[in-house]
């Protein structure tokens, strides 16, 4: 499925695709529809074998260097670029923005010092 797949994703190249036929491998059952991709599966396939040594090497950016043989902006580079297309969480700045009773009761639980309290609350 691999190969088949890496050659599906050459020929579609960054063209969005819909999927309008599963089968289930071992009973045979077929589903027609129009099936939407999640966004892991849009990326080129060599985009996905890097997204998957990333997440094996917990995030570890040296790792990524030598596991591909190229430099640490490289790396950056392609993971941004790869980023950017996914974008699945969209955050609203305000939305996660703690209050001033969510700073001090991180305040008095210990969670944070006097200095970042004061700095989050300047913000």
């Amino acid at each position: 499925m691999g190969n088949e797949w890496h050659e599906l994703t050459d020929l579609t190249g960054e063209r969005p695709f819909v999927v309008t036929s599963v089968r289930l491998d071992r009973s045979g059952v077929r589903i027609e529809g129009e099936f939407e991709l999640p966004p892991l599966a849009r990326l080129r396939y060599e985009d996905q074998v890097f997204v998957s040594e990333f997440v094996r090497s917990h995030g570890s950016i040296k790792d990524m260097e030598k596991a591909f043989g190229i430099s640490y902006p490289t790396v950056k580079n392609r993971l941004n670029r790869i980023a950017a297309q996914l974008q699945l969480v969209e955050v609203e700045v305000e939305a996660t923005a703690p209050s001033g009773d969510d700073v001090l009761g991180m305040l008095e639980r210990g969670e944070i010092t006097a200095d970042e309290a004061a700095e989050r609350l300047r913000r």
